[in-house]
């Protein structure tokens, strides 16, 4: 019988590891096989199908509301009147919101981000005999196992 477990890095794997050579398997018949965790780069924009849950017009559109209420209100002393100056500062207090959120954003998450939730690691084989198998499968729940899965020869 074979058996497939993966874990998290950590203690628990090697706890796990010396249960099962106690319990008598021996070393050869336990592979552990190392993972390479997929991380992602950040997207500046959203698509449809995807979202990282970060707004780039959080500041932009107050700030367009602000720069068009105050151009607004001064256009009614300029020559093309308060409709054109409440849209110019509309358009202007967008652009400058926009660019000050992208900024931040560009400059907050250079990182690297890693997928969220547990992560499998590592890749537990264990060869056993058909009578040890239960056991086996107590010994890696136990110590933490993300998942598991039996083949029988």
């Amino acid at each position: 019988m074979q058996i497939f477990s993966t874990f998290e890095n950590h203690i628990f794997l090697e706890i796990a590891i010396s249960n099962l050579e106690k319990m008598g398997i021996k070393r050869e018949n336990i592979y552990a096989v190392p993972l390479d965790n997929r991380e992602e780069n950040r997207k500046i924009f959203d698509t449809l199908h995807r979202s990282d849950g970060i707004s780039l017009i959080d500041i932009a559109m107050p700030l367009a509301t602000a720069f068009s209420v105050i151009t607004a209100s001064l256009g009614f002393e300029l020559k093309w009147g308060p409709i054109y100056w409440g849209l110019i500062g509309a358009i202007g207090g967008f652009m400058i919101g926009f660019a000050i959120r992208l900024l931040i954003v560009m400059i907050t998450n250079k990182k690297k981000q890693r997928l969220k939730g547990k992560q499998s690691e590592v890749i537990l084989i264990i060869e056993c005999e058909n009578e040890k198998g239960e056991v086996v499968e107590k010994i890696l729940w136990e110590h933490l196992a993300i998942g598991l899965a039996k083949v029988m020869k």
